[in-house]
């Protein structure tokens, strides 16, 4: 347990409005990190005094919009084919990239025409990927970018909140919170622990 408090601890001491944006960014691209051990955390810091939640979630938002920008970019330049194949090669896999998930974003895309980019930052599973489809059908970038930004905005914003209530609860009624959001995070590490795992069986079969 200490070994895990002095982690949280060194996380917590290195969040800050640029790390919000870089790991927010590495969220919004194929690779597994999820929003939700950062802009909690970053809001949690802010109910400290440390931090401006205004900015927090406004650094996240840019930072998850230049993540799109950059799976919007490679799906544009590099088409269906190559994105498919990449994504059912073996560092596809590593990146716990399949040409499932693609698929599926592909077809909410579709459904959903340009308003996917707004609404797919909003559901799981859709959410970091909605940029590749939009890049395959050559959304126009102004399009993207403004629904991106509002999408991923809302979707901070209500991370924020969540992080800065457990801060105001945390120091009123339950000082024992902070554990808890320890304990969160610990649970996402290991989950993407297992699906690593997963998917490098995965490789041994193929």
């Amino acid at each position: 347990m200490e070994f895990f408090q002095t982690l949280f601890d060194w996380y917590m001491a290195n969040l800050n409005y640029f790390t919000v944006a870089l790991l927010m960014a590495i969220e919004s691209t194929f690779l597994p990190l999820p929003s939700e051990v950062v802009i909690p955390f970053a809001a949690y810091k802010a109910g400290q005094g440390d931090l401006n939640v205004f900015l927090v979630i406004f650094s996240g938002t840019v930072g998850a919009l230049c993540g799109s920008l950059i799976n919007y970019t490679l799906a544009y330049y590099l088409g269906r084919p190559l994105v498919y194949k990449f994504a059912g090669s073996r560092l596809g896999k590593v990146f716990l990239l399949s040409k499932k998930k693609v698929m599926h974003a592909e077809d909410y895309f579709i459904r959903n025409g340009k308003t996917s980019t707004f609404i797919g930052r909003l559901v799981p599973g859709v959410r970091h990927l909605i940029s590749i489809p939009a890049g395959l059908a050559k959304m126009n970038l102004r399009d993207f970018i403004l629904f991106t930004f509002v999408g991923a905005g809302i979707w901070n914003i209500i991370l924020a909140i969540v992080g800065y209530y457990l801060y105001e609860v945390r120091e009123k009624i339950f000082p024992y919170l902070g554990y808890i959001l320890l304990a969160l995070g610990v649970g996402f590490v290991i989950y993407l622990i297992i699906k690593a795992k997963k998917n490098r069986t995965d490789l041994i079969k193929d």
